[in-house]
Parts: C-alpha cells; structure tokens; sequence
C-alpha cells in the first residue's frame, strides 16, 4: 500500500516576484516608498530577494510634493508585472493620465494583480477596476469616493479588502499592512512574519481604521443644527433621552430625527453615542480611570452596553485603544544623555 502525505501547499521560490510602482503626477511620497521599503527588504530562507521593486510612470519626471522623481520606466513595464501597486495622489479627485488608465485596464485583463494605497483607490475606480467590487481607502475619502464612483462598495473601516486580483487600502500606514500581507499571500506566514519585524510592524493590527475615525462633524458650528451639536457635546455625559434631545432644540422628536438625519447622517442617539465615545478615547488616552469608570463619566448605562458601543464604533475593545493610543512613559535609554 502506498501512503501519500500531503503537506500544506508552500509557496514557490524560486521565481522572484515583479512588482511595479505606478508613480503619477503628484503623487504621494510616503505611498509610493512604502512598497518600496517593505517589499524590497524581503527575504527568503536562503536569503534571495522575494521581489524586484521597480518604479515605473506616464512621464519620465513626477512630482511628488516636494520631490521630483527620475522614472527609470514607462508604462509598458507593467506588461511586465506580478503586481502593481498604485500610490495615492494629494489630489485624488485630479484626472488620471489616459494612458495610465489604459494601462491598468490591460494589465488587469492579463491577470495582474493590483493593489493601491491610500486614495490611489480613486485611479483604480477611475479605471473601472472596483466596479461592484468592494474596496477601501482612507476614511476622510470615503465619501467623496463613493460619491465620485457609485458603482464602488466602499469600506470605510477596515485597514485593507482584498478581493482577490485588486487589492486597496485605507490611509498613509495601512499601506504597510497591506504589503505584509501580499507577503503572506505569497510566501507564506513564516516569510511574512519575517518581513514583519523588518518593517518594525505587526503582522496583523487589531480592528481596521475604524479606531482613527474622527466620529463627530468637524464642520458642525456650520451646519444648522450646529448650537444643538455643541449642547451635546457638554451635555452628551448625562443621562439623555431622545425626548430631552428635542426639548432643547424646540422641536418635535419626529422633525428633529429628520432634520438631524439630513445634516449629519446620522439620528441624535447615534451622535449622543459617538461624542460618548469619542470622549472615552480621550480618557483611554490621557487617564489611568477603568473602563468602567469611563464608562460612567462618558454617560453609558452599563460598561457591557459601552464595551460593545466602543467596539461598534472604533473596531477594538477599549483596553485594546488604550494599549495602541496612550503614550508609553520614556524608557531609561531614551531618557538618559
């Protein structure tokens, strides 16, 4: 009798993997090193390169903020790709060069997996790569890319989709989760885990961007309910019904969902809720209280119903935000000298 033992499929490496950086007009430098930097310090078991970073454009200089950058590759390199990944640009909503359009749209018929970073999102959709296809980007784009692009899924709260052959992220270091896990992907956790430590950077983050959220309407002194909004963020501690909601605005518990609805999206619990929260974070941050305790200083009920809030809201336990967001005290070696 012959017995077959099947091990778990390992990832081949012997080939080195080609990834090319699409660098558009205005692009932003951080994205575009990121891939650079995590990916190009890969390494296998016997110490070979796990892939060959190249950079390529629409133009033989780029800028990219402040720097202007020499593109040693034209757009015919992507023909060339296992992956191409798809910076940002600072102005997302700007058009894309048509022969960059054209060129994702022929290594994507040919099989090539792309990914993008950030608010490179919006070059993938203008593509019409994320048609019906659920995708990310950074949290403050997310309207403005679902706006722009209504046939996109949009995911505000995770840190990465990945859809199969198009892969997006959320903002600026979300990138760098991102390319560990197309290490993952393929070279298998050992490899990833490798890479990991490399870049100074866990493998996996607990929750997704939920938890850097900013919950509450920045523009809030503009809207028309701007002086309820600013009554709520004093009074949101106290124990509010919807009732005691509209009695201070001097309207109806009816009129006021409706309007409150039209100018923040939201109904006036859900905000109560989410100014409770956020003030949570603060004190997570900047105190040493339990999370019961700011559970009652913020205005929940019970600590259960402000847990599973907390979590609604942010991705993460509170005990989990605490770990990630309080300033750690200075280390003896950071602080002698």
């Amino acid at each position: 009798m012959v017995r077959l033992f099947l091990a778990a499929a390992q990832p081949e490496e012997s080939a080195m993997h080609t990834v090319f950086v699409l660098a558009l007009p205005d692009t932003i430098a951080f994205d575009l090193a990121t891939p650079i930097e995590v990916l190009g310090r890969v390494r296998l078991r016997h110490g070979q390169a796990g892939y060959r970073v190249l950079v390529c454009g629409s133009e033989p200089m780029v800028d990219a903020g402040p720097l202007r950058l020499a593109v040693d590759y034209d757009l015919d390199a992507l023909a060339r790709a296992d992956t191409v990944i798809v910076p940002g640009r600072y102005d997302p909503a700007a058009p894309v060069p048509a022969p960059a359009l054209d060129a994702l749209r022929t290594a994507a018929a040919a099989g090539t997996r792309i990914a993008s970073i950030c608010v490179g999102t919006f070059t993938l959709a203008a593509a019409g790569l994320l048609d019906h296809r659920r995708a990310t980007t950074h949290w403050a784009a997310a309207d403005r890319l679902r706006t722009a692009f209504p046939a996109v899924q949009v995911d505000p709260d995770v840190l990465y989709v990945d859809t199969g052959q198009f892969i997006t992220s959320a903002g600026a270091t979300a990138g760098v989760d991102m390319c560990l896990h197309l290490v993952l992907r393929d070279y298998g956790a050992t490899i990833a885990a490798d890479a990991s430590r490399q870049a100074v950077a866990p493998l996996h983050r607990d929750g997704g961007q939920a938890q850097y959220i900013a919950r509450t309407d920045p523009r809030a002194p503009e809207l028309g309910l701007g002086r309820l909004l600013e009554w709520l963020e004093v009074n949101a501690c106290q124990d509010l019904t919807l009732a005691d909601v509209a009695a201070q605005a001097g309207l109806s518990g009816r009129t006021l969902n409706r309007r409150f609805h039209e100018e923040t999206g939201r109904t006036p619990m859900q905000w109560v809720t989410a100014v409770r929260v956020r003030r949570a974070q603060e004190l997570l941050q900047s105190t040493d209280h339990g999370v019961d305790r700011i559970a009652h200083l913020v205005g929940f009920a019970s600590p259960a119903h402000f847990r599973v809030q907390f979590k609604r809201l942010s991705g993460v336990t509170p005990q989990a935000y605490r770990t990630t967001f309080r300033p750690r005290p200075p280390t003896a070696a950071s602080t002698s000298g």
